[in-house]
């Protein structure tokens, strides 16, 4: 583990929270765990119950993609004795993700959307909070996916299960603190979340993009030469970030 994984994790965590799969439906998430309705362009429930709902909901997907981050990096031990072409491998993946999140490709099976076969119903409980939050780690939207899916070809790559997991962590984080500030900030002014619409596919078309270069790198093994040297930078610097 790197400062420039533990970065990418949470931004591949921020931008799973702003693509169109996700932003848009974030008072239609608080609605649903707060078990309240939309009126007045409000969320009408209480903003405490607002933050310990959503404090449930990123717990049950955190615990989610901390599963499939240790399960991912089981993977990639398996595979430790042909790491190099495994991170080949992971860089075609991974540059294909981009290129589908760019729109210069469509794959059908990318796009393909996988759910539980269970609604939850609309309810204030903090249990039922998790479980939402668990449902949405496991049927996660194809945009999400993509983002996902990236991370964990590079948590598979991950000497130990334990950093593996850690990134999964950080993802996750990335991924909550923005939902989190949302529920708390704009859950009375619905304005402002929807004013933010119209930039979403530009911020995913250079996700898209820089995937893209991400799994270049990885392909050509410089990501790892890269990672080294602003690894040493940072250990001379007499400040860490």
């Amino acid at each position: 583990m790197t400062e420039v994984t533990i970065w990418l994790a949470f931004l591949a965590g921020v931008v799973s929270f702003l693509s169109p799969c996700v932003f848009p439906l974030v008072p239609a998430y608080l609605a649903q765990l707060t078990g309240t309705n939309i009126s007045d362009n409000q969320i009408n429930a209480d903003r405490k119950i607002i933050l310990s709902r959503s404090a449930g909901f990123i717990l049950g997907f955190t615990i989610i993609f901390l599963l499939l981050g240790l399960s991912s990096t089981f993977i990639g031990q398996a595979f430790l004795g042909n790491r190099q072409l495994f991170e080949q491998i992971g860089g075609i993946v991974i540059a294909v993700f981009g290129l589908q999140m760019m729109g210069v490709i469509s794959i059908r099976m990318l796009l393909s959307e996988k759910k539980l076969a269970v609604k939850p119903k609309k309810t204030a409980s903090f249990a039922n909070s998790v479980l939402l939050g668990f449902l949405f780690g496991t049927g996660w939207s194809p945009c999400i996916g993509l983002v996902l899916s990236s991370i964990l070809v590079l948590a598979s790559q991950a000497e130990t299960m334990w950093s593996g997991m850690f990134m999964l962590f950080i993802y996750s984080i990335g991924l909550g603190i923005p939902f989190l500030l949302v529920a708390l900030l704009w859950s009375r002014s619905l304005n402002k979340v929807r004013a933010l619409n119209r930039w979403l596919p530009t911020i995913q078309k250079v996700s898209g993009g820089i995937m893209v270069v991400l799994g270049i790198l990885l392909f050509t093994g410089q990501f790892a030469v890269i990672s080294a040297y602003l690894a040493r930078l940072a250990q001379s610097l007499p400040f860490t970030i």
